[in-house]
């Protein structure tokens, strides 16, 4: 019998992982983590599904309590505040689209969580997303849960080999109707509660709000321009455009215009047709491969630019260099042009049946 840490949100994911670990016979600590202020008098905001709001701490403490598990709640905001959200406000005042997710499954949730679980001498921390892992003969790769659209090994690609192998994911097997269907089956309270869906420190305002707070000199009115050159009105701040954003650009144009290219140097928004958007490949830093090194001719795979978007067919291959956080870099060719993702989102690499995570690394450039 082992002594697993598991990390539970408050949602049906999550209890039901660590109602599974204990029929396996180990020895459970659960434990939710307060990473961002939920409650008006907290400084916060009031989100009953945010991760951390105190809804979803009293239902993952009956769920523990019920099942007969130890329970505690870790305050881990000065730790989250560093790793994730002072990473997401850089990238927006530089012009990037961040992804917070994966840099939270980084740093806190087997990061700091799992440096809390050796202290307590756990073995592994288990969590309610939905992946799988496996050893490989020497190596740790991520697998695809068998839920394909509940999987959620996009956020997962930067884990290090020793976070992979410290990892559990119970429900990986198992698809979103199962898992409600196992958790009403045990009674546990969160069977049928909503998802959440959005970016647990943003409140009711959502990002534009939050970023006008935090980081107001990325809300410097400037030009918008058409890829020819047209000046065609003033924006209020490039903090509140995405590149492949066609929604909101507040612009009359004869065919429909999406952002292509966010110019911090000049504070410029520019503006072209779906066509302009389309690239051979792009750059990639910072980049993590669970098989080791890449192969000297290069890794042909499929990518994902996001999460849930389409698999394309690519090569990846050895970028000199190494990225700010001293990972090496790469360089992505699509076997068709696609459309750019933004710097700052995750590139993440599959086998061709998408069955394999390989890792995957940051877009920096085109």
């Amino acid at each position: 019998m082992a002594r697993i840490v598991v990390g539970m949100s408050g949602g049906v994911d999550s209890s039901l992982a660590a109602a599974l670990v204990r029929e396996a016979g180990h020895e459970v600590v659960g434990i939710t983590l307060k990473l961002w202020p939920c409650a008006e008098e907290d400084g916060g905001f009031t989100r009953e599904d945010a991760c951390c709001s105190p809804t979803e701490t009293i239902d993952a403490r009956s769920v523990a309590q019920a099942s007969g598990i130890r329970h505690y709640v870790i305050d881990m905001e000065d730790q989250f505040r560093a790793g994730v959200v002072a990473d997401f406000l850089a990238g927006y005042a530089a012009g990037e689209t961040p992804n917070p997710c994966v840099r939270c499954n980084e740093k806190i949730k087997f990061g700091a969580l799992w440096d809390h679980a050796k202290r307590l001498g756990a073995e592994q921390v288990a969590t309610g997303h939905y992946a799988r892992v496996a050893q490989v003969f020497d190596r740790w790769i991520l697998q695809t849960a068998v839920d394909t659209r509940k999987d959620q090994t996009y956020f997962l690609f930067s884990l290090t080999q020793e976070q992979l192998a410290a990892a559990q994911f119970p429900v990986g097997h198992l698809t979103k109707d199962q898992v409600r269907d196992a958790a009403r089956n045990r009674k546990l309270v969160t069977a049928d509660k909503h998802e959440s869906q959005d970016i647990c420190f943003i409140g009711p305002g959502g990002t534009g709000e939050f970023l006008r707070q935090e980081i107001p000199g990325a809300f410097r009115p400037g030009e918008i321009r058409l890829e020819d050159g047209t000046l065609l009105g003033e924006h209020q701040g490039l903090g509140s455009y995405t590149i492949g954003q066609r929604k909101g650009l507040g612009i009359a144009w004869k065919e429909p215009l999406f952002v292509t290219r966010i110019d911090q140097g000049t504070n410029t928004l520019w503006l072209g047709e779906r066509s302009a958007l389309l690239v051979p490949g792009l750059d990639l830093r910072n980049c993590t491969w669970h098989q080791g090194a890449l192969p000297a001719e290069g890794l042909t795979c499929r990518v994902r630019l996001r999460h849930r978007g389409t698999p394309v067919a690519a090569r990846i291959t050895s970028r000199p260099g190494t990225g700010p956080g001293g990972l090496p870099n790469a360089r992505v060719e699509f076997a068709e042009p696609q459309p750019r993702a933004a710097n700052g989102q995750a590139c993440v690499a599959y086998d061709d049946t998408v069955t394999w995570c390989w890792g995957g690394g940051w877009i920096s450039g085109s």
